[in-house]
């Protein structure tokens, strides 16, 4: 695995995806999800193919990107991308299925979008994606070293971002445009005060323990 020095600026380079441009695959897609910890909301994967040869200063994993450079990194991935797909899996699939296999869905789903183009190899953040069909190797933390997965962590955290932003209003009060659903002190004590929302996820804590608390006939 590429290791950063110690000290430098995060940054995400197309070693491996230049490795595969010179054995003629031109197609390279990186692939990431944002949003599984979140206790409300969407999750989001994102899948970007870039030109071969590449390189854009300052991509780097989303999570350690101040908001308006995740904003400006977003715009210039899209206007230089060949291809985005970008899915998103909503609370009820994830209560369903649990966050993991919600998780694979969405990256299945925005490999997908990327139609008509079908990539010739998939680079993915952490494990690989059953059944997506296209060759792929998967790289923990490959948000933070590789360019077609950190783009595609931008792109999704920026597209998951709005999601939030926007629900804020749906649902006032619980400060999604504040927390994009994370349990920070804030949105817990709205939960503690409003109940959970429409798009809370009923299997995370602490609404699936106030919900097995009510089955036991307890209040809270």
């Amino acid at each position: 695995m590429l290791k950063r020095k110690r000290g430098a600026k995060p940054s995400a380079g197309p070693h491996l995806e230049r490795l595969l441009w010179r054995v003629g695959i031109r197609a390279v897609a990186g692939v990431d999800e944002v949003g599984m910890g979140p206790l409300a909301g969407p999750v989001v994967a994102a899948a970007v193919v870039l030109p071969p040869e590449t390189s854009i200063r300052g991509v780097a994993d989303s999570k350690q990107l101040p908001a308006a450079e995740r904003e400006r990194l977003d715009a210039e991935i899209r206007a230089r991308a060949i291809a985005i797909g970008v899915a998103e899996v909503d609370v009820a699939d994830i209560d369903r299925l649990n966050i993991y296999h919600a998780a694979m869905k969405a990256k299945r789903a925005a490999v997908a979008a990327l139609a008509p183009l079908v990539p010739g190899f998939v680079l993915v953040d952490g494990r690989e994606i059953p059944g997506i069909g296209v060759p792929q190797s998967a790289y923990p933390k490959g948000d933070a070293f590789v360019l077609s997965i950190a783009a595609a962590s931008i792109v999704a955290k920026v597209h998951r971002d709005a999601i939030m932003r926007r629900l804020e209003d749906e649902h006032p009060g619980y400060g999604f445009a504040k927390h994009m659903g994370y349990a920070t002190a804030l949105h817990l004590r709205a939960i503690e005060t409003r109940g959970p929302s429409p798009v809370h996820r009923r299997s995370f804590a602490p609404m699936a323990r106030d919900a097995q608390l009510s089955l036991q006939g307890v209040s809270r």
